[in-house]
């Protein structure tokens, strides 16, 4: 999300951190290009002229003119303007209130309300230890009712047992009632959809609401939509009334707009946005990281909390006792690929990254420095013997014919891969010959081979 307006907005920035001071023509030229760079990613326009505004205000003050580094308070001025468009802090799904609380989920068909449904019971029960019930409230859609029920076996959600023909404000009682009788924590209520907004639509809703009377009403949207998801959410928020907005597919949306505009136009928080198809693929919205992010600065806050979620420790402690003995063979290799893809792959990683424009993201994928690379090596080692990954040196030219035909890679793959893994292996080893002091005086560059290089290049 946000790849062409950080691309953009990298951009002009870079043109005024190079200049020593800033006339108000320069901030005012610069804005001109935040305002079309903002437009071009489906922001908005009543969202657009506000924000610019609001950073001109400030950007063309004395204090900005006369500072040491105009261009970086500049850069601090939109950084600060876009977390309060976004929304100021995080804010998550409220839970206090009287067990079972109801939590709505409504929406247009095909923006993910189902399976952001068993998404976000699958990380109330992960996370904050709730014990939950989901409801599908969605008679309309063939099958709907079974789809929630599936989703809730695979997350290990329980569902409210289905009755053909009941009515959805009648399955919406059913399911608080039960909430209540058998304990549950939470109750998610999954409405129907409609592929347009109409009276219909709003008034089921409506008439859920009133029965059921939840504790949160969240609008799921899809992030793809754009403007029109403006559209819904301003529409929804009028007539049955929202308390925040979980965003779906923000990992297919290059703009983002939909994003920037939502908060502002509906003054209610984003929750929480989708990130991918899996039922872990959720996470919260963070104004301050996301802003950080659209600005090239990095999110190594998510970077670290993303790794501490998925590292499995077990792993890790194996990992660093092989580390310590210098005996790091290809099946840990593959470990630390796999581990890769589960924290969303290298983009996703590199995004994270401070100082990680959107120029750089480029010039990784020219030089196929990207999740394909990552795939191709684990193909590359899945297609070795468990004696091979264990024994790298034994791989000679046969060898390497045979593992390139079966991973559909080339023999200088296969090479680049060991040559990659040997050289991993040779750093490894010098940290254990030189302990921690060593390390410490002689510093990373001692680790290369000659004293400086990079083992990966």
């Amino acid at each position: 999300m946000f790849d062409s307006l950080q691309e953009r907005l990298s951009g002009v920035f870079d043109k005024l951190t190079r200049r020593g001071a800033l006339s108000e023509a320069d901030v005012s030229a610069a804005l001109r290009e935040v305002r079309v760079a903002l437009l071009e990613a489906d922001v908005a326009l009543p969202v657009v002229k506000d924000f610019v505004e609001g950073v001109r205000e400030k950007a063309v003050g004395q204090e900005v003119l006369r500072s040491v580094t105009p261009g970086q308070m500049v850069i601090k001025i939109v950084h600060d303007h876009l977390v309060e468009t976004l929304g100021q802090e995080s804010v998550g799904i409220d839970l206090k209130a009287t067990a079972p609380v109801g939590i709505m989920l409504v929406g247009l068909q095909g923006s993910g309300k189902t399976t952001s449904c068993a998404k976000i019971a699958r990380r109330l029960q992960e996370r904050e230890k709730k014990k939950v019930l989901m409801a599908s409230l969605d008679v309309r859609r063939p099958a709907a009712q079974e789809q929630l029920k599936v989703l809730g076996e695979q997350a290990g959600v329980m569902t409210l047992p289905i009755v053909p023909g009941e009515p959805p404000v009648a399955i919406a009682k059913r399911a608080m009632q039960s909430g209540a009788l058998e304990g549950y924590d939470v109750v998610m209520l999954d409405t129907a959809g409609r592929l347009a907004i109409d009276e219909e639509l709003m008034a089921e809703v409506a008439a859920v609401r009133d029965a059921a009377k939840p504790h949160e009403s969240l609008l799921v949207a899809d992030a793809m939509t754009g403007q029109d998801a403006v559209t819904v959410a301003g529409a929804f928020k009028e007539q049955v009334g929202l308390t925040g907005i979980v965003l779906t597919r923000v990992d297919g949306d290059a703009r983002g707009g939909a994003a920037l505009s939502m908060r502002a136009v509906t003054g209610c928080p984003i929750k929480l946005i989708g990130v991918g198809e899996k039922l872990d693929a959720l996470e919260g919205f963070h104004p301050d990281r996301v802003a950080s992010r659209i600005l090239g600065m990095g999110d190594v806050v998510s970077l670290v909390e993303k790794a501490a979620e998925t590292i499995e420790q077990d792993e890790a402690e194996k990992l660093a006792k092989k580390l310590q003995k210098g005996t790091f063979d290809l099946d840990d290799f593959a470990k630390q690929l796999q581990q890769m893809q589960k924290m969303g792959g290298l983009s996703s990683l590199m995004g994270m990254l401070p100082g990680m424009s959107g120029a750089q993201m480029q010039q990784l994928k020219k030089a196929k420095l990207d999740d394909g690379m990552v795939k191709r090596q684990l193909a590359v080692l899945s297609s070795m013997t468990p004696k091979e990954r264990q024994k790298p040196e034994i791989i000679k030219a046969s060898r390497k014919q045979r593992i390139a035909k079966g991973s559909g890679t080339t023999v200088q793959e296969v090479n680049k891969l060991l040559k990659q893994h040997k050289d991993a292996t040779r750093v490894m080893k010098r940290v254990q010959k030189m302990g921690k002091k060593g390390m410490l005086r002689g510093g990373l560059p001692g680790m290369m081979p000659g004293g400086g290089g990079n083992p990966f290049g």
